[in-house]
């Protein structure tokens, strides 16, 4: 199974009546999300507002977000995708061992109890972190849960959404899912589009070491990835567009600055239920646009000729935006 049942933040703000944050914390990372478009916003469907909705918060610590919910499930770190699959097999009356369910740190009780509410709810939905996807596991743990709200829909309506943790992420997975068929973890080292989480992602290639240069474009991986790929992009020729100086810039050997989106250079940013939303400049910069350098850079390259090294194996360079 592949894809996600989702839908836009306007439904869930309308229609959603049970929520489930599960490795967020919006309460800090997306301050407006209750008001705006869940537990406290009222609405034709769901007229009393937070007296309407019921909010469960799964995570592996007690953050700021849990004091707003209804109830707080408390998992063992490493233990989402066991929890998981342990709700993926309880929602269709197979068996499990009780025995193992107290390694994710909950109770038979407490996950018989999310069952029955989530199977109650007449429109769920789940949003999903970074603590769910960048912690051990990965992308199957996204993989998981989005089976797990697909399977929820034989018994009521379900969706789920990711909570982006930066600016345009959504607008990145979508631009490449439209050119290639793919969201991320793509190589083209053989010409053609490749997809394998793990071992195409960025962070995988630096932290392996398999590239020998890299361009970064509006983002920040010297203030975000571990140790090991910070490392790899001081050693390899690391190019940087970005309007501010960030960490990933006081490392690389070129930085170009640009133009801010969206305040001084146009363009489209996509919401995290990847609603487009078009970006008009309300001020001019001396700095050249992203595209505009892009653009340049593509235009020098087609303008030298192709060359390989001299063992005639072209190397793999990669590219994070």
């Amino acid at each position: 199974m592949g894809g996600k049942v989702t839908c836009t933040l306007g439904e869930v703000k309308q229609k959603a009546d049970f929520i489930v944050y599960w490795g967020g914390n919006p309460a800090e990372c997306h301050p407006r999300h209750f008001t705006k478009y869940t537990i406290m916003r009222k609405s034709k469907f769901l007229p009393n507002g937070r007296k309407d909705r019921t909010m469960v918060l799964v995570d592996i610590r007690e953050t700021k977000s849990a004091k707003a919910a209804d109830v707080f499930l408390q998992v063992r770190p490493g233990k989402d995708f066991e929890l998981l699959t342990i709700l993926r097999a309880l929602i269709k009356d197979q068996p499990v061992d009780n025995d193992r369910i107290p390694e994710t740190g909950l109770t038979r009780d407490v996950l018989d109890d999310l069952i029955r509410r989530m199977k109650a709810a007449k429109f769920g939905c789940m949003f999903f972190g970074m603590g769910l996807s960048m912690t051990c596991g990965k992308h199957m743990n996204s993989a998981a849960l989005l089976t797990l709200v697909a399977e929820l829909n034989a018994f009521t309506k379900f969706v789920a959404m990711p909570m982006r943790g930066h600016g345009n992420v959504t607008g990145a997975d979508v631009i490449m899912r439209w050119q290639t068929g793919y969201p991320f973890g793509i190589t083209f080292n053989r010409g053609y589009p490749r997809y394998n989480p793990g071992e195409f992602s960025t962070v995988d290639v630096l932290v392996r070491g398999d590239c020998d240069a890299a361009f970064i474009i509006g983002a920040d991986p010297g203030g975000t990835m571990p140790q090991p790929a910070i490392d790899h992009l001081k050693r390899i020729p690391t190019i940087v567009l970005d309007p501010h100086i960030t960490f990933t810039s006081r490392l690389a050997r070129v930085h170009i600055t640009t133009a801010p989106q969206g305040i001084a250079a146009p363009g489209t940013a996509y919401r995290m239920d990847e609603l487009p939303l078009p970006l008009k400049p309300a001020l001019k910069s001396p700095y050249p646009t992203d595209e505009d350098v892009v653009r340049r850079i593509n235009a020098a390259l087609d303008a030298k000729p192709f060359w390989l090294p001299e063992d005639g194996r072209p190397r793999m360079l990669t590219a994070q935006v």
